[in-house]
């Protein structure tokens, strides 16, 4: 990777997965420190989702789908670069 515009683009993306990385690791730690209810990304999506009323509802049918269209979509790009 010699030419200088993919390696300011390779450098953008890393800079950027570190950035979300780490202030994920910082927000979760300060939830799971305080283990106070609601804290935690992971009740913020069941809350968004509704899981409450079942995983039937339409949020969790609409994360299932969007996930698994995602993975087929994803898994297939980075590994035999089709799409």
């Amino acid at each position: 990777m010699n030419d200088p515009y993919r390696r300011f683009w390779a450098a953008c993306w890393r800079v950027w997965l570190a950035l979300v990385a780490v202030s994920f690791a910082i927000l979760e730690g300060i939830a799971l420190y305080r283990r106070k209810p609601g804290d935690t990304l992971s009740e913020n999506t069941r809350t968004w989702l509704r899981t409450d009323k079942g995983w039937r509802s339409a949020g969790p049918l609409a994360f299932i789908g969007v996930l698994v269209a995602f993975v087929v979509w994803f898994v297939p790009h980075i590994v035999w670069e089709t799409w």
